[in-house]
C-alpha cells in the first residue's frame, strides 16, 4: 500500500490523537509524564500552525492517517527543536515511511534550528535504533526539563 505524506488540517487532529494514543497503549505508555497526559494532543492544528512548527501526517490509500511526526522548538533552549510525537500504526511500520516522515521534520528543522532534540522510552527498542540510524546520539541529561518526566531515553543531534 502506498502513502502520502502531507501536512496536518484541523480536521485531522481527531484522527491523529487516536493513532498517537494507540501507539501509547501499544508500549504501556498511557499514563501521566508522556504525550499521554499532553494538553495539547486533539488540537495539533493550533499548535503546529506557527513559523518554527510543523506536524505532518501520513496517509494511506484510503485516507486513512497511519502515523506523523511534528517539529517543534524546545522552550528554554536556543536553537535547539523537538522532534515531536513521531508514531506510526502497526500496519505502516516497515513499509519506508517513517523515514519520509523523518527526512521531512528534518528538512524543515534545518531552516530553523542547529539541534534536534527528542524523547522516547527503554521499550520503544526499535524506534531508539530508527534515530541511531538519523544520526541522533543518546545523551543522559536534556537540555531542559519537559513535562515528559516518564521518558527515560533521551538523543540529540546536530542538523548541519
Amino acid at each position: 500500500m502506498g502513502y502520502t505524506i502531507r501536512e496536518l488540517q484541523p480536521r485531522d487532529n481527531r484522527e491523529i490523537e487516536a493513532v498517537i494514543r494507540a501507539c501509547l497503549i501499544e508500549f504501556g505508555a498511557n499514563h501521566g509524564g508522556t504525550a499521554w497526559a499532553d494538553l495539547n494532543l486533539g488540537c495539533f492544528s493550533e499548535i503546529y500552525n506557527t513559523e518554527g512548527n510543523k506536524y505532518w501526517v501520513a496517509v494511506d490509500e484510503g485516507g486513512a492517517i497511519v502515523g506523523g511526526v511534528g517539529i517543534g522548538a524546545l522552550e528554554g533552549a536556543d536553537g535547539v527543536c523537538e522532534l515531536q510525537k513521531m508514531y506510526c500504526l502497526p500496519q505502516a511500520r516497515g513499509t519506508g515511511i517513517s523515514h519520509v516522515l523523518m527526512e521531512t521534520a528534518l528538512d524543515y528543522a534545518r531552516c530553523y534550528y542547529s539541534r534536534c532534540y527528542l524523547e522516547t522510552l527503554e521499550n520503544m527498542v526499535a524506534a531508539q535504533r530508527f534515530y541511531e540510524k538519523y544520526g541522533f546520539a543518546r545523551i543522559d541529561t536534556p537540555p531542559v526539563i519537559t513535562e515528559h518526566f516518564a521518558c527515560d531515553v533521551r538523543y540529540i543531534r546536530e542538523l548541519n
